[in-house]
């Protein structure tokens, strides 16, 4: 009988998993489906009156600024509010589905920054056309650059099996690792020299960890001159982590990678009886002006630098 070659092994970069799902071994008993996403219960009559009570106040004390400035003349606070209010609605509509909810989290919630900062963001967009901003990606959305540099970044992530190195490290609540933070390289205990080169796309590097039923609640992310990256490092057993944006749930289990803009209303859920590890990538946006767009991100890394713990100081952060 004539010899037959060894069939080639299958592609198994991030390239090749973007448009296809992760597999998993199934065990002999299946486990259950994974959860739908949760909502939260409904709070206390007591919590809905103080909820009701603080919008009726921001409300009013913007109304009377417009007005007493109206009244005396002095209409550059009226332009202002009236300036924010327009920037902040345009920046809203951009979350779907659009409900109360959403428009309530957005100007007295967790979107105040970024409603705060939508006039920047708005300009992002305006500086970064003709890409027109997708909200949430694909791989091959993004130029050549990005595809190669994300590439790069991630299998050297594989290729040092970084699980293994934090597993010891990590807490029971959510952790957070930094390597590279708006493109300064961080001083670390874990040594993965891919991760502090200089890329001309990347400017964050780090790892997320969710330890087993941890979660985060909905949020908006405050600046849009960036994108960010998930990658997740290993399936669960149980199917039960994932990320939402918006009305998008995108189990980790079926599709690895994820990429958007974080300034669309999201939550990440680890609802599974193991933890959960991202790798966690920030790349600035695609744009055709790259030397102003590199300007605007290295001053932002310049300001953020000193804020970093005020972002996640609800995580612990591994040196």
């Amino acid at each position: 009988m004539g010899s037959t070659s060894a069939p080639s092994a299958p592609d198994r970069s991030p390239a090749s998993l973007a448009g296809q799902p992760v597999q998993v071994d199934i065990p002999e008993e299946a486990p259950p489906p994974p959860p739908a996403p949760t909502k939260k219960p409904r709070p206390s009559n007591a919590r809905i009156a103080k909820r009701i009570a603080k919008r009726v106040i921001g409300v009013s004390v913007f109304a009377a600024a417009a007005i007493l400035g109206w009244i005396n003349a002095i209409y550059i606070i009226p332009g202002v509010i009236g300036f924010f209010i327009l920037c902040g609605a345009l920046d809203a509509i951009r979350n779907k589905p659009l409900n109360l909810a959403t428009i309530d989290t957005y100007f007295f919630g967790k979107g105040v920054l970024t409603w705060a900062l939508s006039p920047f963001n708005l300009l992002m967009d305006l500086i970064s056309l003709p890409y027109w901003n997708k909200g949430i990606y694909q791989l091959e959305d993004l130029p050549e650059l990005h595809q190669r540099e994300i590439t790069e970044v991630l299998d050297a992530a594989k290729d040092t099996d970084i699980i293994r190195q934090l597993e010891n490290k990590i807490t029971d609540g959510r952790s957070m690792i930094f390597f590279k933070w708006y493109g300064k390289n961080l001083p670390v205990s874990i040594d993965i020299p891919a991760f502090h080169k200089q890329y001309k796309t990347i400017r964050t590097i780090g790892v997320s960890v969710f330890n087993k039923r941890k979660s985060t609640s909905w949020h908006f992310g405050p600046l849009r001159a960036t994108f960010r990256v998930l990658y997740n490092l290993r399936p669960t057993p149980d199917n039960a982590a994932f990320i939402q944006v918006g009305g998008l749930v995108q189990h980790w289990n079926d599709q690895p990678l994820f990429i958007f803009d974080d300034t669309l209303l999201h939550q990440s859920r680890n609802e599974s009886d193991h933890a959960r590890y991202c790798m966690f990538i920030d790349i600035v946006r695609p744009n055709k002006v790259r030397p102003l767009m590199n300007l605007i991100v290295s001053a932002l890394q310049f300001l953020l630098i000193r804020v970093n713990r005020t972002f996640y100081k609800r995580w612990s952060m591994i040196k």
